[in-house]
């Protein structure tokens, strides 16, 4: 390590913490060095437990924070210089001046009422720096500019996670979420929807569980049943009021599971799609049967899944009495045209971030149009064209989701999407495709969540 001059202030950097430039305060009469840090909340296994902590770099602009976590190295009582003692959190991390860098331990604390928002204790100075006291700033100066550039995010390193799984399923899919997110050190809690509930007003929303505050989680994994659709679409919205990042938006999955509010959004964004027909009144039966064309014709409940309401009427008469027991039971449903060249089989495309990672080719049990594995269809991994892969992207942007299952046909008049799905099942698509898709996930929101200003309203 070259020799360093330091002066009772300088720039430095914590880039394992994302930020790159901080002014900090040089006092060799204190022994461990102490950084600014706010909403201090500690997380993981109680083994190896993590402090979430969210930071103003720039002193005098609270607007601008940025969240760190770290593992915990010590818990040690400080004494201030004002004679005050605190027991506060120790970490690691490395500090950067000059291109050089090195592992110092650091206390977090509240500094709002200091000019330096770090402070450089003893234990910090390398053997290699030599203090001027009556100097001020001899390495380089960075700048705050840093902060307000859209490159941040590029440079912000991988952090430590704290992520919510909204699943009332013990299930393969929730099961992997937990699994690969913890492999990368992440700390994933699953959390059931309905148990959840809401301390709703202007200055400080809440979502509370089992008679708890939930704490600020990095990120949020929708899996929410059809059956809960309505409150776990409202449990997510607090958690959007809050900031949190939801891979899955309220309003995505709430248009998804409305099927006709789902094709509307298709037809408006001119995406492919089987000739749908919806009317209220039982007179209509005959021109709605008109407007999808001549029989088979598919039936199909407003939310349905998993193939559970969805018929195949293969005569206009049993087309006419399937709707007339529909409208007995005073359901809402979907009158459709049959594509007959799918021959029971459908494409799955798994789209994660605007992008198809993944897809298969679902094949219906014998006898059975429906392709759906939990009807015991099969699967297999597939190669799909340029034109199926457009439509599945588009299908999903158009509901702004960021994990999507889109289901679509091969037609004779090209590919028609059937359906968009706002919480797909991993097991049938990785078992088909031998492909991480849980890990995918995971991309997506490591890079979604990394350290970045956020600017709060004023």
């Amino acid at each position: 390590m070259e020799n360093l001059n330091f002066g009772w202030e300088e720039w430095i950097g914590l880039p394992e913490l994302g930020l790159p430039a901080l002014r900090a305060k040089v006092d060799t009469g204190a022994r461990t060095s102490a950084l600014h840090a706010h909403d201090i909340e500690v997380f993981g296994p109680a083994a190896k437990p993590k402090v979430r902590f969210n930071v103003h770099p720039i002193s005098g602009q609270d607007q601008v924070s940025i969240t760190c976590s770290a593992p915990i190295l010590d818990r040690r009582e400080v004494t201030s210089s004002n004679g005050e003692a605190e027991l506060r959190y120790v970490i690691e991390t490395r500090l950067e001046v000059a291109g050089q860098s090195w592992p110092i331990e650091i206390t977090l604390t509240n500094r709002s009422s200091m000019a330096s928002r770090m402070l450089l204790g003893r234990q910090a100075l390398s053997e290699h720096i030599t203090i001027t006291a009556s100097e001020k700033r001899l390495q380089p100066d960075l700048s705050y500019d840093v902060y307000h550039s859209s490159a941040m995010r590029k440079v912000a390193p991988s952090r430590a996670l704290r992520i919510a799984v909204l699943s009332r399923e013990n299930n393969y899919s929730t099961r992997r979420l937990v699994e690969v997110g913890e492999s990368r050190g992440h700390t994933v809690e699953v959390i059931d929807t309905t148990r959840c509930y809401m301390a709703i007003n202007a200055m400080a929303p809440e979502v509370h569980y089992d008679g708890k505050r939930l704490p600020r989680y990095d990120a949020v994994i929708p899996r929410i049943g059809a059956s809960v659709t309505a409150y776990g679409t409202a449990v997510i919205r607090q958690f959007e009021t809050t900031g949190t990042y939801c891979v899955n938006g309220s309003a995505g999955i709430t248009a998804s599971r409305d099927k006709l509010h789902a094709h509307q959004i298709l037809a408006s964004k001119k995406i492919g799609m089987p000739t749908t027909a919806f009317a209220a009144s039982p007179r209509d039966t005959a021109n709605i049967l008109g407007l999808v064309g001549s029989a088979p014709v598919i039936v199909k409940l407003l939310e349905s899944t998993q193939g559970k309401g969805v018929v195949l009427a293969e005569t206009k008469k049993a087309a006419e009495s399937v709707i007339d027991a529909f409208r007995g039971l005073r359901a809402n449903f979907l009158v459709q045209d049959f594509v007959k060249e799918a021959a029971g089989e459908d494409i799955r495309c798994l789209v994660i971030d605007g992008k198809v990672v993944a897809s298969m080719k679902r094949t219906g049990a014998e006898g059975d149009f429906r392709s759906n594995l939990h009807r015991g269809g099969s699967a297999k991994s597939v190669r799909i064209t340029k034109e199926e892969r457009d439509a599945a992207v588009r299908a999903a942007r158009a509901f702004g989701l960021g994990k999507s299952g889109v289901d679509l046909l091969r037609s004779e008049t090209g590919p028609k999407v059937l359906e968009v799905n706002s919480s797909p099942g991993f097991e049938g698509i990785e078992g088909a495709t031998g492909k991480d898709i849980v890990g995918m996930v995971y991309d997506m929101i490591e890079t979604r969540v990394k350290a970045k200003p956020t600017r709060k309203r004023r």
